[in-house]
């Protein structure tokens, strides 16, 4: 399970999509495919829109993650044309219904086109207001019964504050469910955290903007940060 921010996509350009960084992606994504992992992606939509950056608006919390499930569907169809330049079929699936653009989620579904050597690309979030996607990754990467959620970030490790505003921030190469809990660490949602502590599924942070990094994660080599 690969989760992405919408963020990443909007490269340089920063809001949107910039199809240079799609591409990027996609072509490491899919050396991934080719040593004969399965892989599955959620992906996050604020590049387009997100509930606390446009919370002045006015637009109630529950319709606005509604337009957030939108764009997460906006930026999965854009991975999908991606994967198609490298030949890989990429299936979204969303849980939040929009049939005429995207197939409905169904776990059934996606362990099918996972079976058939597809990527499975997890748009909408959870399918509810309230969750963010890093709760929808822990999800399916249970449901679809993956090995590892690799968490992309723009930072090495896990450190125990932000590293741009303070020097002094203590980086972590292994952590344990319990003390990213206890601490409060925001390497993501802690709701997503606690349901992978549930289930011992382990949890891997790295840099995504470092060329190679999806790779080494897969290949079990010593990148960013592991919580088990």
């Amino acid at each position: 399970m690969l989760k992405l921010s919408g963020e990443v996509l909007e490269g340089e350009k920063g809001s949107g999509i910039d199809f240079s960084m799609v591409e990027q992606l996609c072509k490491e994504v899919t050396a991934v495919k080719k040593m004969g992992v399965e892989v599955v992606i959620v992906i996050g939509g604020g590049n387009f829109w997100r509930y606390r950056d446009f919370v002045e608006s006015g637009i109630d919390r529950v319709h606005s993650d509604y337009m957030g499930m939108m764009a997460t569907i906006m930026n999965s169809l854009a991975l999908r044309n991606g994967f198609r330049k490298f030949k890989i079929d990429a299936r979204p699936l969303s849980a939040f219904a929009m049939p005429v653009v995207v197939e409905t989620y169904l776990v059934e579904k996606g362990l099918a086109y996972l079976g058939k050597g597809k990527i499975v690309i997890c748009a909408g979030g959870t399918g509810n207001p309230f969750f963010t996607t890093d709760t929808a990754a822990a999800l399916r990467a249970l449901e679809l019964n993956c090995d590892v959620l690799m968490k992309a970030t723009k930072v090495d490790y896990v450190y125990d504050k932000d590293p741009v505003k303070h020097k002094d921030a203590k980086k972590f190469k292994k952590l344990s469910y319990h003390k990213v809990l206890d601490m409060g660490l925001e390497v993501m949602d802690l709701s997503a955290v606690s349901l992978c502590a549930d289930n011992k599924l382990p949890i891997a942070v790295f840099n995504l903007t470092k060329k190679g990094n999806i790779a080494r994660v897969v290949k079990g080599q010593d990148v960013g940060t592991l919580i088990t």
